[in-house]
This record gives structure tokens, sequence and C-alpha cells, in this order.
């Protein structure tokens, strides 16, 4: 009998994925059209750029030699293998080529230049212009057989020119995107990860907790950052977790104001005190019961850290401050374009991708913070 009235129970209702108030702030979200749009075409870029080295490299995909399937792009081998003497295979190298087409075949990427690569084929002296500015002729004049080339193709075409050292720009462009955001987004985790722990603990404890380390805040936010920059990167070598690390001694700063606030308001809540009557540590309090209302200013704070990140990496770049020279960055491409006013496509194309970049991180954290507004999510 009490089988029987088990199976003929109800089946108890799923527990939807999202709560129905993050179904709310989602709906808010796509709203926003401007915002979602620009959602997905930052992730198709910057998905796209994570694989920059099946896009834009001087080093086949994949090749056939002697019937063994070679995978260039992901093994370095020597020279020798193909019958030379360096430690590293010129793929650019005409010899090479021949020698790899004469006994198999080889697939390149769309773009047959890495950051990095000199275009040794330009058809007037670095900075040339893009390539289809020039017709056929003058476009393939450098290489030794002219418009007959092989190597006089699509691939091999600067599409955006090439900067001041022969170097292809799209394929620059392509890299320092990668590197932009990669930094970024480290930054902005590691920066949100410190900070938010600092508010919390801060507005939790208050008291002297909360005026000491307010006041060591005050004294930390005082310290000229571009200062310590030009010292430390006068006896240390530059390099990208040397920057990031220096930045983020100073970038956690920006959250903790907005979490000490959200934790000092919800401190005293009853449900907060009863947890305390209960026996509960204070580590669960904070993160089971303050920290999810904390999150929810701290996440529309994140595009635009984001974006701040990005930009203050492209300003140390195009002062001599970033990355170490040669590092495909859109700071440098700048430096270049003012060092080269008669190559306006350097200036023009830095400043497209930086701006396209950060408007579209600008209009998913509109987005996101209409999303997370309590006005629009309980109306």
């Amino acid at each position: 009998m009490a089988e029987a009235a088990i199976e003929s129970a109800p089946a108890r209702p799923r527990r939807p994925f999202l709560s129905p108030l993050n179904q709310r702030r989602l709906q808010n979200f796509k709203a926003n059209r401007r915002g979602y749009w620009s959602l997905w075409i930052f992730l198709f870029l910057f998905v796209l750029s994570l694989f920059s080295e099946l896009i834009a490299n001087d080093k086949p995909i994949i090749a056939s030699y002697k019937g063994e399937i070679l995978f260039p792009v992901l093994v370095a081998y020597p020279e020798e293998k193909f019958g030379g003497f360096y430690a590293v295979t010129d793929y650019r190298d005409p010899v090479i080529q021949d020698e790899i087409n004469s006994n198999g075949w080889m697939i390149w990427p769309p773009i047959r230049y890495s950051y990095q690569t000199v275009n040794n084929a330009i058809p007037e002296p670095a900075p040339a212009k893009p390539s289809w500015l020039y017709d056929k002729t003058k476009r393939c004049s450098q290489y030794p057989k002219g418009e007959a080339d092989e190597n006089c193709t699509l691939g091999n075409w600067n599409w955006l020119g090439t900067d001041d050292q022969a170097r292809d720009v799209l394929a620059r462009v392509l890299y320092g995107f990668r590197i932009s955001v990669l930094f970024g987004l480290i930054l902005t985790l590691g920066s949100s990860l410190i900070g938010v722990a600092a508010g919390a603990v801060q507005g939790y404890f208050g008291g002297w907790t909360d005026l000491l380390f307010q006041r060591f805040i005050e004294i930390w936010s005082a310290i000229p950052v571009l200062y310590l920059l030009l010292i430390v990167s006068a006896i240390l070598p530059p390099g990208f977790f040397i920057l990031l690390g220096l930045m983020l001694l100073f970038s956690w700063v920006a959250l903790v104001g907005v979490v000490r606030a959200e934790f000092l308001r919800a401190r005293n809540f009853e449900y907060v005190n009863a947890a305390r009557a209960l026996g509960v540590p204070n580590l669960t309090i904070m993160f089971r019961h303050l920290l999810p209302n904390a999150m929810v200013a701290t996440l529309t704070f994140l595009p635009f850290l984001l974006s701040g990140s990005i930009s203050t990496l492209t300003s140390l770049d195009y002062l001599g401050f970033g990355l170490p020279p040669g590092s495909a960055s859109l700071g440098e491409l700048l430096k270049q374009a003012q060092r080269n006013l008669n190559a306006p496509w350097l200036g023009i194309s830095g400043f497209i991708v930086i701006s396209v970049m950060l408007s579209l991180l600008v209009f998913i954290g509109e987005a996101t913070r209409d999303a997370f507004d309590p006005r629009k999510t309980f109306k």
C-alpha cells in the first residue's frame, strides 16, 4: 500500500540550472542588444586569436616529406632534416620549399607571417604599404621570378602593410590582440581575488582591522606607479610576468572599496547575527552569506577593470616600459606610427583594433550593469 502511494506521488519538479533571480538578470542582459552582441563578437575575436599560430605563421601547419607527416607549427624540426645544416628551419627559404615540395607537400596558414617574421621581398623600403595598393608587377618585383614566382601569392601579401622593420602588421595586430586580452584577463582575475578578499576582511571585522587596513591602502595608493615602473625597468629585464606582477601590486585596490561597503552594510543583518549565534565560523559566514551580495557589485566592475588593464598595457608599451622589444604589442605599433608619419596604415590599424576592443568591453560592462541593476531586476 505504501509502495503504491509512493509510485503514485507526483515527481518532484526538477530544479532549474539558474535561479529565477539569475534568469531575470540574464534576460536583462540579453535585452541590452548592444552589449549582448558585443559579448559574442568579443568572444569570437578572442577565441580566434587563441589560434593565431594556425592563422598567421611562417611555418606550414602540416607537411609531408618523403612519406613522413610533419607538424612544423608544433615541432621545431632542424634544417638538416631537409638537407640543410642550420638548427632551425626557415620554411620561407625557397630552397627548403623546393626540397619539401619535390618530396611531398605543405599546407600553409592563410597568412604566411608570424608577428616577428621579416619580409625580405617587400617592393619598397620599410614601412611598406599594404600589398593591395601595388599593382602585380610592383608587388612581385622582389621575388626571383617576378610575377611568375609561386611565392607571390595571397598568403604572402601584407594586407595591412609592414612596420618599419618589415614585419607584417596584420600578424602583429592578431598576436597583439591576444596578448593584450590575456594580460587584461589575468590581471583582472588576480586583482579581483586580492581586492575581494581584502575588502571582505575589512568590512566584516570592522573596527581597528578596518581602520588600519584603510590607512595602509591610502598610503599604498599614494605610491606613484609610473615612477616605480621606471625604477624596476632599470633593474629587472622587461617581461610579461614581471609587468603583470608589478601591476597586480597596485590594481587590486580598485575593488576593495566596493566589497568593503557591501560587507559593512550586510554584516549586522539579522540572518548574519543568527548565523553567528548558531556558532557558524566567520569564514563560512563571509563566503556563504555575505560574499554573494558583494559579488553583484563586483561583477559590474569586471569589464571596466579589463578594459582599464588593456589600456594600461598599451600605454606602457607606447612609453617603452611594457613588454620586451619585439613583442606583439599594440602600444608599440602606435609608437611606430608616431615615428613614421608617412605610414598612416600603422596608426590606423592600431587605432581601429584598440578602439573596437575597448568599445566592445565598455558595451559589455554597460549590459552587465543593467543586468544586475535591482531596479530592473525587481520591477
